[in-house]
């Protein structure tokens, strides 16, 4: 059987295959044998059909492969809805796709510009590999990674853009991670939002400095309005006072004059006790004199 080996992927690395009749129905396998008679078509350099089947192929299975594209056996297409794979693609032995994972080119440019996948690689959900690099063996890209440069074999790369985190023995299969790692981009990041911080910080400082010298102003407006008013209250009261005199009249008269009297008495007391001492100061000095 021509796709015994597609089968068999579907089998092992699906555990919702119960049974071979089942794996008949993936959409994976369809797709991998439209993409037999469309690779044989292109290689026979027949126009027009092998995209026809290719197109056929897409509208069924909703996977779209380059009749160009060259696979190895055992490709597994988990899902499979809206998976790409460009012309000059080319996959080793026993690869492993999720839904939504593009492998596709950078530019427009003629020639090998799609990427390369070695034997038994895994490239997660939504992954993204661009451009003409190379996927070494045993190699994992985690789901929603975009991958632009080569991820050596035995490792694991996340990210965007993706970046390696782990490395894999591959005799026991165990994981080593890659702990600080250089990180430009996440460093600028860092610094990014520290300044950010910083600049915030500033920011509050100066709003709660304006907002205090907003309060002592209107203290001030306050403190100066209470002023005018009660200057207001004692101009009030002089005008009362004046007009109370007026009304008085001559009668007020008498009681300054007599206020004025004994401020007059009272001066003319103080020069005269004032000039009693020098008096007979100046008579005991003539006494002696004489």
């Amino acid at each position: 059987m021509f796709v015994k080996d597609e089968i068999k992927a579907i089998m092992e690395r699906d555990p919702a295959a119960r049974n071979i009749f089942e794996a008949f129905l993936y959409p994976s396998l369809h797709a991998i044998i439209f993409h037999r008679l469309a690779h044989r078509l292109y290689r026979a350099k027949v126009p027009f059909f092998p995209r026809l089947v290719s197109q056929i192929s897409r509208f069924l299975t909703g996977i779209e492969i380059h009749p160009g594209a060259k696979i190895g056996k055992g490709l597994f297409i988990d899902h499979g809805m809206g998976v790409v794979i460009g012309e000059t693609v080319e996959l080793g032995d026993n690869v492993t796709l999720y839904q939504n994972v593009t492998l596709g080119g950078t530019g427009k440019q003629k020639g090998k510009r799609h990427p390369t996948l070695g034997n038994n690689v895994l490239v997660g959900v939504g992954a993204k590999v661009l451009g003409a690099i190379t996927i070494g063996d045993n190699a994992r890209i985690g789901g929603g990674a975009v991958v632009l440069k080569d991820v050596p074999p035995n490792s694991t790369a996340v990210g965007v853009p993706a970046k390696i985190v782990a490395y894999r023995n591959e005799s026991s299969e165990a994981s080593q991670r890659i702990e600080n790692m250089p990180d430009p981009e996440g460093d600028m990041i860092n610094a990014l939002q520290e300044k950010n911080n910083e600049l915030e910080k500033r920011l509050q400082h100066l709003l709660e400095e304006h907002i205090h010298q907003t309060h002592e102003v209107e203290a001030e407006h306050v403190t100066v309005e209470g002023l005018e008013s009660r200057l207001a209250v004692l101009g009030e009261r002089l005008e009362r006072i004046e007009s109370a005199l007026k009304a008085l009249g001559p009668a007020a008269a008498p009681l300054q004059d007599q206020v004025i009297q004994k401020n007059t008495n009272g001066h003319n007391n103080r020069s005269n006790q004032t000039r009693q001492p020098k008096k007979k100061i100046e008579e005991e000095a003539n006494r002696r004199g004489a």
